[in-house]
C-alpha cells in the first residue's frame, strides 16, 4: 500500500481523533458522577460524598483541559488536510459545530470556574447548580458532535448545488435528527457513563489491594459497580438498535461487521474468522440462523460481501478486517464491563467489596475496557463508512486537500512525538491522583503555593476543615 497524501491524511486524522475521544468519553461521565456525589452530599449531609467530589474534580479538571486542547487540534485538520471536505460540507456542518460552541462551550466555560474554585465563594446550592450545568454542557456538546457525525453517516435534509457541488441544508430538522442520530447518541452517552464507571471502579480496586481503602473508596466502588450493572444491559440494547439502523441505511458496514460472505435470506453469526483463499476472503466459526433474532425487522435478503464487490455505485465494500475485528473487540469489552458490574454488585451485597481478592485484580485492568470499547466502536463506525465521508455522496478521495505526502507525514510525526510526551504525562499524573487514596499526601514532597495553577492538586482529598462551603 502506497502511503500517499490520502492515506497519510486519514492516518493523521484517526490518530488525533483517537486521542481526543478518550477525554470526552471520560469527562462526560465524570461530570455526571460529580453532580451525583454533590447532590448526595447536599441531600444526606454525609462527608464521604464531599470527599469523593473533591477527589475526582481534580482529575476532571485535567481531563477536561486535555480534551479541549486535543479538540482544537482536531478541528484544524479540516483546514489543513481536508479543506475540500470543509468547503463542500461547510454550509451544513459549520452551523452544527457553531451551535456546539454557543450552547455547550459557553455553558461549560461559564460554570467551570465556579465548579472548580467556588467552594468558599458561593453557596452550596449555587455550586451544585454549577456542577450540574457543566454536566449538562458536556451532554449538549456530545449532542451536536453526534448530530454532525450522524449526518455524515446517514445524510438527509440537504441538496447539492449542481455547479459547485457544495452541500446546503433544505431542512434543518432532518439534518440534525437523521435516521442514525438517536441510537448513536444514546449509545455514545451510555458509553461515556460506563467508561467512567470502569475507571472509578479500577481506582477503588487499586486502593483496596494496596491497603489504601477508606469509606470513600468503598462508596465509589459500590456506585461504579452499580452503574455498570444497571447501564450495560441498556448499552447492549442501544448497540443493537444502532446496528438495526445501520443495516437499513449502511448494509455494507453490517456485512463487514458480521462477516457475511454471501447474500442470504437467513444469516448466521461469525464468532471468529481468519483469511482464506475464497471469493469472500475469510473463513470462520459460525453460529447458524441467528439473523431472525438479531435483525428481526429485515424484510428482504441480507446482503453479504459478495454483493459489495466495488463493481458499481452503491456496491462499495469497506475494509473488511479492521471493521470485523474492531466490532468484536468492542463487544468483548462490553461483556467484560457487564461481568465486572454484576460481580461487583454481588461483592457489595455480600459485604466483601473492601476485601482484596480476585475481583479487585480483575477490576484494575478492567478500567481500560471502556476506552477500548469507545475506540473500537468508533473504528467500526468510521472505517465501516468507507470509502465515503458523506455516505453515498462524497468520497474520501474527493475530500482530501491538495497537500503533499511529505508535508502530511512531517506533521503526523510531530503530532505523534508531542502527543506521546504531553498526553502520556497528563494521563500518568491523573492515574497517580486517582489511585493514591483519600488519606494520602500528594505524591511529591514539595507543596505549591495556594492559588497557583496546580496548587489545588496538592490539597488532601478530605478538604481542610477551614475551607467549607458557604451557606
Amino acid at each position: 500500500m502506497e502511503l500517499d497524501a490520502l492515506i497519510l491524511s486519514r492516518l493523521q486524522f484517526a490518530f488525533v481523533v483517537a486521542f481526543h475521544i478518550l477525554f470526552p468519553a471520560f469527562t462526560i461521565g465524570l461530570a455526571s458522577f460529580l453532580a451525583v456525589c454533590e447532590g448526595l452530599w447536599l441531600r444526606t449531609g454525609r462527608d464521604v460524598f464531599k470527599r469523593l467530589y473533591l477527589h475526582w474534580v481534580k482529575i476532571f479538571a485535567l481531563a477536561f483541559a486535555m480534551g479541549v486542547v486535543s479538540g482544537v487540534v482536531m478541528s484544524y485538520q479540516f483546514g489543513t488536510n481536508w479543506s475540500i471536505f470543509a468547503d463542500k460540507t461547510g454550509s451544513v456542518l459549520g452551523p452544527l459545530l457553531g451551535y456546539e460552541v454557543l450552547t455547550a462551550f459557553f455553558l461549560e466555560a461559564t460554570f467551570l470556574g465556579v465548579m472548580l474554585f467556588g467552594w468558599s465563594r458561593v453557596g452550596r446550592r449555587l455550586h451544585f447548580v454549577a456542577t450540574c450545568a457543566v454536566a449538562v454542557g458536556t451532554s449538549i456538546s456530545a449532542f451536536w458532535i453526534l448530530s454532525a457525525n450522524s449526518w455524515m453517516q446517514t445524510p438527509a435534509g440537504f441538496a447539492i448545488d449542481p455547479q459547485s457541488g457544495n452541500f446546503y441544508a433544505t431542512n434543518w430538522r432532518e439534518v440534525i435528527f437523521t435516521a442514525s442520530f438517536a441510537p448513536r447518541y444514546v449509545h455514545m452517552m451510555l458509553a461515556a457513563y460506563v467508561t467512567t464507571a470502569a475507571v472509578v471502579l479500577a481506582a477503588g480496586a487499586w486502593q483496596t489491594v494496596n491497603k489504601r481503602s477508606s469509606d470513600p473508596t468503598r462508596w465509589q466502588m459500590r456506585m461504579a459497580a452499580g452503574t455498570l450493572a444497571a447501564l450495560m444491559p441498556l448499552q447492549i440494547w442501544a448497540g443493537h438498535w444502532s446496528g438495526e439502523v445501520a443495516h437499513e441505511h449502511q448494509p455494507a458496514k453490517i456485512a463487514a461487521m458480521e462477516g457475511w460472505c454471501e447474500t442470504r435470506a437467513v444469516q448466521g453469526t461469525v464468532l471468529f474468522a481468519w483469511p482464506a483463499e475464497n471469493d469472500c476472503g475469510l473463513s470462520g466459526v459460525v453460529v447458524p440462523n441467528t439473523s431472525p433474532i438479531l435483525f428481526a425487522s429485515a424484510t428482504h435478503d441480507l446482503q453479504g460481501l459478495d454483493y459489495f464487490d466495488n463493481s458499481a455505485p452503491g456496491r462499495e465494500r469497506p475494509p473488511l478486517w479492521m471493521v470485523f475485528y474492531a466490532f468484536r473487540i468492542m463487544v468483548g469489552a462490553g461483556i467484560g464491563m457487564l461481568a465486572l458490574g454484576f460481580w461487583g454488585v454481588w461483592k457489595w451485597r455480600s459485604g466483601d467489596i473492601d476485601r482484596p481478592g480476585l475481583f479487585h485484580w480483575a477490576a484494575i485492568p478492567g478500567g481500560a475496557l471502556g476506552f477500548i470499547a469507545v475506540l473500537t466502536g468508533w473504528i467500526t463506525a468510521e472505517v465501516g463508512r468507507q470509502p465515503w465521508t458523506v455516505y453515498g455522496y462524497l468520497s474520501t478521495a474527493d475530500s482530501v486537500a491538495p497537500v503533499s505526502a511529505g508535508a502530511v507525514a512531517t506533521s503526523l510525526l510531530v503530532f505523534m512525538i508531542v502527543y506521546a510526551i504531553v498526553f502520556t504525562a497528563g494521563v500518568v499524573y491523573m492515574a497517580r491522583i486517582a489511585t493514591r487514596g483519600f488519606d494520602d499526601e500528594p505524591p511529591h514532597g514539595k507543596h505549591r503555593a495556594p492559588g497557583s495553577p496546580l496548587g489545588s492538586v496538592d490539597e488532601p482529598a478530605q478538604m481542610p476543615g477551614d475551607i467549607v462551603a458557604a451557606e
